[in-house]
């Protein structure tokens, strides 16, 4: 009974003092098994929107290219190594290198702000260009040629639409 009573103020003062984060961390797991945050979730390196992966450096971050053909729209959206959380950059553009059938020009996407999420842009983890030629483009190869994430600069990164990088 006392060992009831002694949990159930545990959890009463983690609660008031930061969550479960903080139950998790003083009881243990085992005292948890059951709850939603317990349930082992598999990690699966996939892009989020079902676009395409480019890798940037060692497995550290990535870059997803999602077409939209009906509106000649792409987006590139700036993720960790695992592809589970956006990453924010300052970046003003984001030029991508691209050969069509050996025409070769360069996309630029600038950055989107979203108030919802409180990006701006120069804080932002979204790029977007429109481009007719991408309503037709199912396929083709790409540089990115420069792109500053945290304290990393990644140049002349190579990709090919719509297989991407593969992943190890």
């Amino acid at each position: 009974m006392r060992c009831r009573h002694y949990l159930m103020l545990l959890v009463l003062a983690a609660l008031a003092g930061g969550g479960w984060h903080l139950v998790r961390a003083r009881i243990g797991s085992t005292a948890l098994a059951g709850t939603a945050h317990d349930v082992p979730k598999p990690h699966v390196d996939q892009p989020p929107h079902g676009g395409t992966a480019v890798g940037l450096g060692d497995d550290d971050f990535n870059l997803e290219l999602v077409r939209d053909a009906a509106s000649g729209t792409l987006r590139a959206y700036l993720l960790d190594g695992e592809m589970e959380e956006f990453i924010r950059v300052a970046d003003r553009q984001l030029d991508l290198e691209i050969d069509r059938d050996g025409r070769r020009q360069t996309l630029t996407l600038k950055p989107v702000a979203d108030p919802v999420t409180g990006e701006t842009v120069g804080d932002t983890c979204l790029f977007q260009a429109q481009a007719d030629w991408l309503k037709q483009a199912d396929h083709f190869k790409g540089v990115i040629k420069r792109v500053a994430i945290q304290d990393r600069t990644f140049k002349s990164v190579p990709f090919t639409f719509p297989e991407g990088t593969p992943k190890d």
